[in-house]
């Protein structure tokens, strides 16, 4: 949901497909669970050039933290969390780390835990 007031979200005045010029993945095409969980590189002391997204992005990633938390704390849709990732990843800001699965059928128990706490700590 977009509001009215450019600077409740941190300046944005596009709607949220312009971040992502319309895209549904990364240019790399990889597919990440929301669940998936990304950290900083050492590149990631170099933002000052990415976008305001990009940017708080790579900050949110100090810290292990999830696709679907990203998409939370940017207030944008999962889809759209998840190829900003992708292009962080691609340029190498950030690293992905992706969750065990329970015999190749979704996440485990304890992933889907660990997601929700986070969720709720927002």
């Amino acid at each position: 949901m977009q509001s009215d007031d450019p600077g409740r979200h941190g300046g944005r005045v596009v709607p949220v497909y312009a971040l992502t010029r319309g895209r549904t993945r990364s240019k790399a095409g990889a597919d990440m669970p929301v669940e998936t969980l990304v950290t900083v590189t050492a590149a990631g002391g170099r933002t000052a050039d990415l976008k305001l997204e990009y940017r708080t992005t790579v900050e949110l990633a100090a810290r292990p933290i999830s696709i679907v938390e990203i998409g939370a704390a940017l207030r944008v849709p999962v889809g759209v969390a998840r190829v900003l990732v992708g292009d962080l990843v691609d340029a190498g800001y950030l690293t992905v780390h992706l969750p065990p699965s329970s015999a190749g059928h979704g996440p485990t128990p304890e992933i889907l835990e660990r997601l929700l706490e986070g969720l709720r700590a927002r």
